[in-house]
């Protein structure tokens, strides 16, 4: 099983989730963790190749931006609530810097 690593302040911000939320967003992290696929998720292009969205649609709509596919870890990216149909420009520019930061270390 992979490990679980956070980038930037998105521990904090699943943290803040309602507990139903952040419950079943751990719960679809933790299938990642084993290698597979969460139930409700979409791809993230835009943001970089491999990157995943978690949608959470409890309480509202949650979401967990994540990367799966260095072997170390699964890095959780982001983690917002999302208030409007479009996933707001700066939630995106946001995941992409923090993929672009995980990169270079990668190296």
């Amino acid at each position: 099983m992979k490990q679980l690593k956070f980038t930037g302040s998105s521990e904090d911000d699943l943290a803040a989730f309602p507990k139903e939320a952040k419950g079943l967003a751990g719960n679809e992290l933790w299938q990642v963790q084993l290698g597979l696929m969460p139930s409700d998720w979409k791809p993230m292009l835009n943001v970089g190749a491999g990157a995943y969205e978690i949608r959470v649609h409890v309480l509202g709509e949650w979401r967990v931006i994540y990367v799966a596919k260095f072997a170390d870890a699964v890095y959780v990216l982001h983690a917002f609530q999302k208030k409007t149909q479009q996933t707001r420009k700066e939630d995106i520019a946001l995941a992409a810097t923090r993929y672009k930061q995980l990169k270079e270390i990668a190296k």
